[in-house]
């Protein structure tokens, strides 16, 4: 066991020690160099729950949870400006309270799911992270959305069960009440320090402290042997700048919009090339190009942003920003509904040869852009001044398929075991639109993110219909081998 896995506690047992310090990783520089005030970097979960919990039990296996991974338990050390790297300092207990309580109330839905996205929790109190549990949410069967009216979908576009596009969440009945014998869980997160995936691993903890109950992570699925046909000559270049997403009915306040919603898990016929992955690739391709037509944007490559995470689930999972980045691209004329046979097959070959390649989570440039042989704050005025420069070709968007929750998330008899889970990732310009799936219970959870300055609640909604009708179209035509 290292001091890094067991971090000096507070000198009961002996003299005070300096606390461990653990340089910023590459990733994590980055992310701290580029950050801003208008567009925070959330990480949000949610986590429907169908029965209740109890105040104390829940915050005391939280904290517990967060000390058997203590990784989280990190906030940025303060430094001179001359220092090389930042560092995170790691701490014994929580500097300040994690948990917090919403009774039920009007609206009190679409008022925790606006505070995942409007404030960071600050990287100088550990840990960089807050969980809010909303009470009396209703139960989870719907998501926590009702059905409502669509966003002017296209033509034969269905409109499906979603959170209301006006106010970000429902009951079942549309209104955003929540009022009900459930509970939701809202875990927001400093996307600067941890992701998504990680701290999923730490509620899978606390969940199982609190209930009692064996949350072991499930074994991945079995995937059909490797048919794709190696090389595709055809990949558009990467050099040239990607299509940004058309601009829509863009609002005053700044942020992140937000829309959920909650799909079937699209069939694909038994032994198939592509997986849902490569389908929920292929919808979000083409619903970006459908939504870029409409918008009179001229024709070009679609490049879409892949977070690629190789970690394991169980309780040594790595904590922290563990997923590498890689970009699938598409010519205009691959991005064709009638050909989505071809379209699917195309696809699984570039992201399994995306995924099989061996590199740096952000590149190599990255890597070298974050070497400390200068000052950090002489690194972080050249990486915003690059990542100005480098906006037109910066990826179309960010599909992030979390994939099956491994984990049975079960707090026990009387809460019982997680029926929809939801995420979303932040949805910052010039990107300005994210799209984030996973697999509960059967059913696929659906966020849509966008910037506010680049889209609005009404484009969101027709976003949402579009990408539902694609993604219904990879299992009609994708199993006629079109």
């Amino acid at each position: 066991m290292t001091t890094v896995d067991h971090p000096a506690r507070d000198g009961t047992g002996g003299p005070a020690r300096r606390p461990v310090r653990v340089p910023f990783p590459v990733v994590d520089e980055v992310a701290r160099h580029c950050l801003q005030e208008a567009e925070p970097e959330t990480v949000h979960i949610e986590i429907h729950l169908p029965g209740p919990l109890d105040r104390d039990r829940l915050t005391a296996a939280f904290t517990e949870a967060l000390r058997r991974h203590p990784r989280v338990l990190m906030r940025e050390a303060p430094g001179r400006w001359y220092r090389r790297r930042y560092e995170w300092e790691l701490t014994p207990e929580p500097d300040t309270a994690v948990v917090s309580f919403t009774p039920p109330g009007r609206d009190s839905l679409r008022a925790a799911r606006a505070r995942c996205l409007e404030a960071a929790p600050p990287l100088s109190a550990s840990p960089p992270v807050r969980l809010e549990v909303v009470e009396g949410a209703g139960p989870a069967a719907n998501g926590g959305a009702g059905p409502v009216a669509g966003g002017g979908a296209g033509p034969d576009t269905p409109t499906g069960t979603s959170a209301d596009p006006a106010t970000g969440a429902g009951n079942g009945n549309g209104n955003g009440n929540g009022n009900g014998n459930g509970t939701v869980l809202f875990l927001t997160i400093n996307h600067t320090a941890l992701d998504g995936p990680a701290c999923l691993r730490v509620l899978a903890t606390a969940a199982e402290l609190y209930g009692g109950r064996d949350n072991t992570p499930a074994a991945p699925p079995v995937r059909s042997p490797d048919a794709v046909e190696p090389g595709d000559a055809g990949t558009p270049s990467v050099w040239a700048p990607p299509a940004r997403v058309a601009s829509g009915a863009p609002e005053s306040t700044p942020g992140n919009g937000l829309i959920v919603t909650e799909l079937a898990v699209p069939r694909r016929p038994q032994g198939s090339p592509y997986t849902v992955n490569d389908q929920l690739m292929a919808a979000t391709a083409l619903t970006v190009a459908h939504w870029n037509r409409e918008h009179g944007q001229r024709p070009r490559p679609l490049r879409i942003t892949m977070p690629v995470d190789d970690r394991p689930r169980g309780a040594d999972m790595p904590i922290g920003n563990g997923t590498r980045l890689v970009e699938v691209t598409f010519s205009p004329a691959e991005v064709d509904a009638s050909r989505m046979g071809e379209l699917l097959r195309r696809t699984a070959t570039r992201t399994r040869a995306l995924k099989a390649a061996d590199r740096p989570q952000l590149g190599h440039g990255a890597a070298l852009l974050t070497a400390p042989v200068v000052p950090v704050a002489w690194r972080a005025a050249v990486t915003r001044g690059l990542r100005r420069a480098a906006g037109p070709w910066t990826s179309t968007c960010l599909l992030s398929n979390i994939g099956r929750i491994p984990y049975a998330l079960d707090f026990g008899e009387e809460a019982g075991r997680a029926r929809a889970v939801w995420f979303s990732a932040p949805a910052r310009t010039p990107r300005g639109l994210t799209v984030t799936t996973a697999s509960t219970a059967g059913r696929l959870h659906v966020s849509l993110r966008w910037s506010r300055s680049l889209l609005g609640h009404g484009d969101g909604a027709h976003l949402r219909d579009l990408f539902e009708h694609y993604l219904h179209a990879t299992e009609e035509t994708g199993a006629s081998g079109r």
